[in-house]
């Protein structure tokens, strides 16, 4: 492309000269001149490099579109936000007809559950892909404001051409996560899209304070709950997380706590003894242990005869099992940390493992879905799975950069394991 002519979806006059000027340096960056650095905010150049690893192309048209309208429907009803339109609505959607921009509500895999607003620019966002169903990941959709903000988990402005994709630089956004106020995590993202005007400070704040109204609407829905959630992937020691603290348990704390919260009816002390080893831990020592895993909880949180939790714990592991349930690949990968307390000899934790990492390796074998195949094959499940890798292989376009590493990979295998080498296009000979 000639550098003294915009291309042709840039519209010069309208974006002003600081656009251009990125657009430029956006140039200047896929050519790998380091000197773009120094006209773009680091914000926006780590996203595009981050892009640019995760293959996006810059020339692509929309993003996929990963749901139809049966899959649609079902997300929008799993969703925690749905009954928050109603005020999303009242304070952005309907002055949106008369200002000129349009909202979208997306789940927290960066998927668009709605998008509403100025009647005009839905007609013209719907030729970038913007459209309830579409991903707007970061690393799908490539740099943008929901799908950054999700990445970063922190509120976001993309002007104009900062975003990476050519198609989506006559636009501007602003984009905030909406957190579950009782564990933090994040549920969504709420983003408004239009022209200049939605990436100045007085769109970012109106954003904002939608968000916290979200939010607190949420946090009245149950004003008794005080859900704890326990964090048991990838790691051999569960992370708790209640009333904003964080508590790093024993291992056969972490043990404990995830059989009882797999087993809401509660265990008698003989019951998870056998649970917890195969050969029997001795029915003191686990008397002994509960009773300090009462201290950490508190006195009514761990009921007796049998062993129970007096409130809802909601572990990652559930939640992974949550996304395969209503056939949302994607998250459900993207929730898999790793093996679930990798380090636990306990015959049910064990085989819940097993069970879960199979789960997750069929669904995304399944899908076809390179994002899907690419992020399992980097974890500790998927890093020497041949099958895996073989199957992101084939997902992905001959162009991408990624090929190379999935190669490497499985080069080593073959060396290591006498694994036969795949013949696909561009693998090694």
């Amino acid at each position: 492309m000639p550098r003294g002519r915009p291309p042709t979806h840039w519209v010069a006059p309208d974006l002003g000269s600081v656009a251009w000027a990125v657009h430029i340096a956006q140039e200047k960056f896929l050519t790998g001149d380091a000197s773009a650095a120094a006209t773009v905010r680091s914000l926006v150049l780590d996203s595009w490099r981050r892009s640019v690893a995760d293959g996006v192309d810059p020339g692509a048209q929309a993003p996929p579109l990963v749901w139809d309208a049966g899959a649609l429907q079902a997300a929008r009803q799993a969703s925690p936000l749905a009954g928050a339109l109603p005020m999303i609505r009242s304070l952005l959607v309907d002055p949106a007809a008369s200002s000129g921009h349009v909202v979208a509500l997306g789940d927290a895999g960066g998927h668009l559950l709605w998008v509403e607003g100025d009647t005009d620019l839905l007609s013209r966002a719907e030729g970038m892909g913007f459209v309830p169903g579409s991903s707007w990941s970061e690393a799908d959709a490539g740099t943008n404001a929901p799908g950054t903000a999700l990445t970063l988990n922190a509120p976001v402005q993309i002007f104009a051409s900062e975003h990476f994709r050519g198609t989506v630089q006559p636009w501007s956004c602003t984009a905030v996560p909406i957190h579950d106020p009782h564990t933090g995590r994040a549920l969504g993202v709420l983003d408004v899209t239009g022209r200049d005007q939605v990436a100045t400070p007085q769109a970012l704040a109106m954003v904002r304070a939608t968000a916290m109204a979200v939010e607190q609407w949420l946090a009245t829905q149950q004003p008794a709950r005080t859900q704890a959630q326990l964090q048991v992937l990838g790691r051999d020691r569960a992370l708790l997380l209640r009333d904003g603290d964080q508590i790093r348990l024993s291992a056969r704390h972490s043990e404990m706590l995830y059989l009882l919260s797999s087993h809401p009816n509660g265990l008698s002390g003989e019951r998870l003894a056998v649970l917890l080893h195969e050969h029997d831990v001795p029915l003191v020592t686990v008397r002994a242990e509960m009773a300090r895993l009462r201290k950490i909880l508190g006195e009514q949180a761990l009921q007796s005869r049998p062993y129970r939790l007096s409130q809802d714990v909601l572990t990652d592991a559930r939640e992974v099992v949550e996304a395969l349930d209503r056939g949302d690949t994607r998250a459900a990968i993207t929730l898999y940390a790793g093996p679930l307390l990798p380090a636990s000899q306990s015959p049910e934790i064990s085989e819940a493992r097993a069970d879960l990492r199979a789960r997750v390796r069929r669904a995304a074998l399944a899908s076809g879905d390179s994002q899907s195949l690419l992020q399992f094959s980097v974890g500790e499940d998927g890093r020497d799975d041949v099958e895996v890798i073989q199957a992101a292989l084939r997902a992905l376009p001959p162009s991408s950069p990624k090929r190379i590493g999935l190669l490497a990979r499985l080069e080593r295998l073959h060396k290591l394991l006498s694994v036969p080498l795949p013949r696909l296009p561009g693998s090694p000979r």
